[in-house]
């Protein structure tokens, strides 16, 4: 909950129609769809829509107010209609967040990294809520709007809050949410090509991400993986305790003897403190040790026992992004379609290498955004599919990179080609077989959960 008053206060703003001071909003909301009664809807202007055209339904959907700007007020009569009035109401936004910031004193932990920020999200709050009450940033919501919106979810009761920070969109952007959320514990994950059309090298995106390290205080800690060799080097510009995790044998938080147990999850020998434990986790494939070991890694910064560190990670929301779902002909699919880059892509190929399967069948879509690396990380990734899958069915013009190089490593390897989703789901109707394992997997913007709808869908039909 939060008032009026603190709305006031934070942004500059003024009152309009009839609101008091002391009206309490239970959310503050940026999208009209979601509003219920007692919030308060923003309206954000975005580079293709103003939140301004929805005010209106707000207002049906049950908002208390609405936080409007002062140029759109004066164009518009809105009668008693209750709202607060700011210059801009992004900046508004930003500078309410910062302010509810500042009344509190959580444990913060900022994650950013190219890829897996969520699901490292997820494990850390399913962690420290094992002690502690968290609040921790919904969905994706780790840029300039999303981020503001997280930290006004903190509460009197909140001891511990758990945000992703930036997708590399531009230089100085995690630097401005850090002044926003004050964190005291930084985590990065990895440094990938994800996003190098946009940012321009390797090297640049590092950057962006080492804003994380340059922001926390000298009180704070910085965790790195130090098995990135982008992300090792930060710790030289951190002025903050370091903790570095990862397999390499200088890590403080590091795993030995690891094993994957398909379906099951994994095990490793956890390295920590003069101790050594032999530890059991239900996350799938290898390259989920990273994300175990900064569990570990923060939960032993927060205090935590090793005991309650290990009962974090039988909470199912760790499991966000990746999931096993029953498709159509016998099959199941391995539905890994929220994002697409060649580290996340050639990690969700070794776990369908590690899984067992009558048939391990391999669909991919476009990977966006490379830039330069866009021929070799695809290249890169058909490469891989030509060791692990049976069958490869790939869509679109970079897809069919992946397919021709998994073809000329492999020719006798059936891949089939197709143009968009409609000729994709007719091809794997028509090739998918009992007992498959089929991995899908494209960038976000694809929409191939889709196609893992309609093929849950039409098994529910048979």
């Amino acid at each position: 909950m939060i008032r009026a008053h603190d709305v006031l206060t934070g942004t500059g703003g003024r009152l309009a129609g009839e609101l008091s001071r002391n009206a309490l909003f239970r959310r503050v909301i940026h999208d009209s769809r979601e509003i219920q009664p007692d919030d308060l809807f923003v309206a954000i202007q975005g580079e293709n829509q103003d939140g301004h055209r929805y005010v209106p339904d707000a207002y049906d959907n049950g908002a208390t107010a609405v936080l409007v700007s002062e140029d759109w007020y004066s164009r518009y009569n809105l009668g008693e209609l209750p709202a607060i009035v700011v210059p801009d109401t992004l900046i508004a936004l930003q500078e309410l967040a910062t302010y509810w910031r500042s009344l509190y004193t959580p444990h913060v932990i900022g994650i950013t990294g190219s890829i897996g920020k969520s699901s490292t999200k997820e494990v850390i709050a399913a962690i420290a809520g094992q002690r502690f009450r968290v609040t921790r940033s919904a969905k994706s919501f780790n840029n300039e709007v999303g981020l503001p919106l997280s930290v006004l979810e903190i509460t009197p009761d909140t001891e511990v809050v758990v945000l992703e920070m930036g997708g590399a969109y531009r230089f100085g952007e995690i630097s401005e949410l850090a002044e926003i959320a004050k964190p005291t514990i930084g985590v990065v994950t990895n440094v990938s090509h994800s996003h190098l059309g946009r940012m321009g090298s390797l090297e640049a995106i590092a950057e962006t991400k080492a804003e994380l390290v340059d922001a926390l205080p000298e009180s704070g800690v910085a965790v790195l993986n130090i098995d990135d060799e982008r992300v090792r080097r930060m710790a030289e510009r951190a002025k903050c305790t370091v903790v570095g995790y990862g397999l390499d044998e200088t890590a403080d938080i590091r795993a030995t003897d690891l094993e994957s147990h398909g379906l099951d999850g994994i095990s490793f020998t956890l390295h920590h403190r003069r101790r050594r434990d032999h530890v059991s986790v239900p996350l799938l494939g290898r390259h989920s040790v990273h994300m175990a070991l900064v569990g570990f890694a923060v939960g032993f910064q927060l205090g935590m026992a090793f005991e309650e560190i290990i009962a974090g990670f039988q909470q199912p929301t760790i499991q966000l992004r990746l999931l096993l779902v029953p498709g159509i002909n016998g099959s199941t699919i391995l539905d890994d379609t929220y994002n697409a880059n060649p580290a996340s892509s050639l990690a969700a190929l070794n776990l369908l290498d590690e899984l067992d399967a009558r048939r391990k069948v391999a669909v991919f879509g476009d990977m966006m955004e490379l830039g330069d690396f866009e021929l070799e990380g695809h290249q890169m990734v058909g490469d891989r599919a030509s060791q692990v899958a049976d069958a490869v069915f790939v869509m679109g013009e970079r897809g069919r990179i992946i397919g021709e190089q998994a073809k000329l490593a492999q020719p006798s390897l059936p891949v089939e080609f197709v143009a968009d989703k409609p000729a994709l789901l007719d091809a794997l109707r028509a090739g998918l077989q009992e007992g498959d394992l089929v991995l899908i997997k494209g960038s976000r913007s694809l929409g191939l959960e889709t196609v893992v709808a309609d093929l849950r869908n039409e098994r529910d039909e048979e």
